[in-house]
């Protein structure tokens, strides 16, 4: 079943790539100068590498797992410099006339030496030094990839939280993740805050305060969770309750001297006091680690400007603007977002047919065979187009984690949930930057956007996952 959901993925992907770059011109389906030709020999070429994969032994993959990541890293360094400037990125490898990015390939490398690392003997997910590895092995690629100006690609290194959880990393962590995410959102959608004396906050000034309201909520919850503190909980939540409650009655009779962001430090601030007096008293670490908490997210909270105007390109900048609605540059950087967005509309419900659709015929949408694939879907063949490709993905997705259950070794059942998160992934937020509900990132659509590095790195992953499942197969055979 997987291999046929590959198969009709990659046959509506190739059909959807010749309707988006169709040339009255240059129609034939063979004709290698456009990017549906080429897409037919990358297609070849995939195949011959998934029955190459199919008959080496399961044991190999193991076996290489470091040797290639080792590999994958030098290679990634060396494309730093080789690359040539592509749109600012440098993330491309010349070799001939075909153009290699190392970085989907990283992707792979990485699955394997993680699952490799994790199913070694005496392996613990709550070792220090464990804990250290496997973010060595996650974020290193993720790291020079950046370095490459290639931050979409870096950011799918993301999607091997799933494995990690699924093989007993505390859900906290990935509470916390979410945490700072919404904080980061929270806080550059509302940073207008007044901090002068005098100033009267507008009604779009309260991140802060959202910020940390919900971060003495969550602190109330990892209390309750690692100590059952009954009366501690009770304590910071009614304290915390209690100084909003005066700050806002000061606030409203002295608006120009108590200012409501101050308020919110304030709780902060007796928080943390709060818990680290309840460590002395209980002689626990555990509240210490939560006033940490606390502090650290006022840190957090402060760093989000400098991250935002510092690490992120301008081009970055502006696309999450957009998304937030901070900034509209419909003729600029929302251009293709709103293209998009005005082809999948007038697709309707059935769509316009095959090779009719106007936005897609006229060039309108920039990347439309790439990174924008999913809006030609959406034109041609409407919502229920676009509603087959979701069930498509997920019944993909929801396989791989079927199958990955059921494995007998734990380095295939690592390796299984390493490529249905990355697939989810770049499914997930590929859909969600074509339709607005994301910022553009740049990451293909798996087996439905044009280019032989992608298309070669999702069937080196699916394909690998597929031989070791037969491996367990020729197991319960033996047995």
């Amino acid at each position: 079943m997987t291999i046929l959901l590959y198969a009709v993925m990659v046959v509506c992907g190739w059909f959807t790539i010749y309707a988006a770059c169709y040339d009255f011109e240059h129609s034939e389906v063979l004709d290698f100068s456009m990017r549906h030709g080429m897409q037919l020999i990358w297609i070849g070429t995939s195949a011959a590498l998934a029955v190459l994969i199919l008959l080496i032994d399961s044991k190999f993959y193991s076996n290489i797992a470091y040797l290639f990541y080792g590999a994958m890293i030098l290679l990634l360094i060396a494309t730093i410099f080789l690359s040539p400037d592509i749109k600012g990125s440098h993330s491309w490898l010349k070799i001939g006339s075909f153009s290699i990015q190392p970085a989907e390939f990283a992707k792979y490398a990485c699955a394997l030496c993680l699952s490799h690392f994790m199913s070694s003997y005496q392996f613990n997910m709550y070792k220090m030094r464990n804990i250290l590895t496997m973010a060595a092995i996650i974020f290193l690629p993720m790291a020079i990839i950046i370095l490459q100006s290639e931050t979409g690609s870096a950011l799918v290194f993301a999607a091997f939280l799933l494995p990690l959880f699924r093989e007993g990393m505390n859900g906290v962590i990935v509470l916390l993740g979410l945490l700072a995410a919404v904080m980061f959102i929270v806080v550059l959608r509302f940073n207008n805050l007044p901090v002068a004396p005098g100033e009267v906050p507008s009604p779009e000034s309260y991140g802060f305060i959202i910020v940390f309201i919900l971060a003495i909520l969550v602190a109330a919850g990892l209390l309750w969770h690692y100590t059952h503190d009954k009366p501690g909980v009770r304590n910071l939540l009614l304290g915390n309750l209690g100084i909003y409650v005066l700050g806002g009655a000061l606030h409203y009779f002295l608006p120009e001297t108590v200012l409501y962001t101050r308020v919110a430090f304030a709780s902060m601030g007796a928080s943390v006091i709060y818990l680290i007096i309840w460590s002395v008293i209980r002689h626990k670490r555990t509240y210490l680690s939560i006033a940490a908490f606390l502090v650290l997210t006022i840190g957090g909270v402060y760093s989000v400007d400098f991250a935002f105007d510092e690490i992120l390109e301008p081009h970055q900048q502006i696309r999450i603007k957009i998304v937030l609605g901070l900034e509209d540059d419909p003729q600029g950087a929302g251009y293709n977002v709103r293209q998009s967005q005005i082809a999948i509309g007038s697709g309707g419900l059935t769509g316009k047919g095959f090779l009719s659709g106007t936005q897609t015929k006229l060039n309108y949408v920039p990347e439309q065979d790439t990174d924008f694939i999913f809006c030609t879907i959406g034109e041609e063949w409407g919502f229920l187009g676009t509603t087959f490709v979701v069930l498509l993905f997920s019944l993909l997705i929801i396989r791989l984690i079927i199958m990955a259950e059921r494995q007998r070794s734990t380095f295939s059942r690592i390796y299984g949930y390493c490529v249905a998160g990355i697939f989810l992934f770049h499914f997930t937020i590929n859909i969600g930057m074509v339709i607005g509900m994301l910022p553009v990132i740049g990451i293909p659509l798996p087996l439905f956007s044009y280019g032989g590095s992608s298309m070669w790195g999702f069937t080196i992953l699916l394909f690998t996952f597929i031989r070791l499942d037969a491996s367990r197969m020729e197991i319960l055979q033996e047995q």
